[in-house]
Formats: C-alpha cells, sequence, structure tokens
C-alpha cells in the first residue's frame, strides 16, 4: 500500500539466468491519510511496526525488503518508493524513476474521494511508459472501519479489473491481508523477468 500508488522495477533481463534474485521497485501512489506509509512499514517489519501516529509524508522515503515469489524458490528485492500524496512529491519520483514496472494505488475505503482519485495516479503512473502493459494492483486500506465505508468492494474490485490491476482489501491497524498485495505484485514481476530472459536466450 507513501507515496504514490505504484511500483517501479529497474530493468534487468540481461541478469544470470540462475535462482531469480533481482531488484524492482514500486512506487505506492494514492491521496495523502490513505495509510501508504503505514502499509509499507508494517510490511518492511513483518507486522511488528505500526505506529498509531504517522506524521505526513514530506517527500519521498524508501522501504527496502527481499521478497519471496509465491510457488518458486525465487525471489526480488523490493524498493518501495513512498512519497507524499501531492503533486509536487509525485514529480519529484517521476524524476528519480522514469520507467515503473508495477503499481500499487492505495486509497482509504472510508472516504469516497480517495477511491475517485485512483484514476489520476493510475494514469499519471502509466502516462511514464507509454503503450507498455503496467501491471499492478489497487488497494483497500482501512477496512476495520467498517461502519465507516463509502466505497462498496464490489464497485473497487470492477474498476480495478477493468483497469488490468488486481484488488485487494486491507487493514493494517489490525495486520490484516497487509502481505498479499506485495506478494502479488513480487510474483507480476518475476513472470515479467522470466519472459524477458527467454526473449534475451532466443536473441543469444
Amino acid at each position: 500500500m507513501g507515496s504514490k500508488g505504484e511500483e517501479i522495477v529497474p530493468d534487468d533481463a540481461g541478469q544470470k539466468d540462475t535462482a531469480c534474485s533481482s531488484d524492482f521497485a514500486e512506487d505506492q501512489e494514492g491521496d495523502p491519510t490513505v495509510g501508504k506509509t503505514a502499509l509499507a512499514q508494517i510490511f518492511r517489519s513483518d507486522g511488528a511496526h505500526f505506529q498509531k501516529n504517522y506524521t505526513l509524508t514530506t517527500g519521498v522515503d524508501l522501504v527496502v525488503k527481499m521478497v519471496p515469489v509465491p510457488n518458486t524458490g525465487d525471489s526480488v528485492e523490493l524498493f518501495i518508493f513512498d512519497s507524499a500524496g501531492k503533486e509536487l512529491f509525485s514529480e519529484m519520483l517521476d524524476k528519480l524513476w522514469e520507467s515503473p514496472n508495477v503499481l500499487c494505488v492505495v486509497y482509504d475505503v472510508t472516504n469516497e474521494q480517495s477511491f475517485n482519485n485512483c484514476s489520476k495516479w493510475l494514469e499519471k503512473a502509466r502516462s511514464q511508459i507509454p503503450g507498455t502493459s503496467l501491471p499492478g494492483v489497487l488497494v483497500g486500506n482501512k477496512t476495520d472501519l467498517a461502519s465507516r465505508r463509502a466505497v462498496d468492494s464490489a464497485q473497487a474490485q470492477a474498476w480495478a479489473l477493468g483497469q488490468g490491476l488486481e484488488y485487494f482489501e486491507t487493514s493494517v491497524k489490525e495486520m490484516e491481508n497487509y502481505e498479499a498485495p506485495f506478494h502479488c505484485l513480487a510474483k507480476k514481476f518475476h513472470h515479467l523477468y522470466r519472459e524477458k530472459v527467454e526473449v534475451f536466450h532466443t536473441l543469444a
């Protein structure tokens, strides 16, 4: 799930074809206060680190974690670029990473506007690599606030499907399902990586 809601990965198709242990970066996108930083921090700490009071991200934070790829013996090193959900810092991140590989867009299930703004964050991320499919996930956070829910799960899932994104709901506060989006992204990147390696071998 600070940030912009997306994930980015350097192109390393020419690396060794052994058990995959490659790097990829995630740029998390989304509005301020939707829980992007909390999501990244609790994932990095394996559920051991949740601060009740966060200060707003005012620039770009970096979270690094080795992530096993489900159903393989491989792992990838994930670089999560968590930027403040404001245009100024969004532009700052664009200058650091020009070619995102995977995307994580986060919204707050109790805040309909944060969901509506996902289109903006997604369009901005995909505009960095026109003509190329950018796999990713949509994450609805704060499911523990059920009585305040403003965005229906079916509505969000349908929108994600229409955009080619996997959909997840999480409660960082209750430490529910916070790993699933990152494992999904690791699997998507691993698939892209193996495809590039195969193409490289056919050209060798």
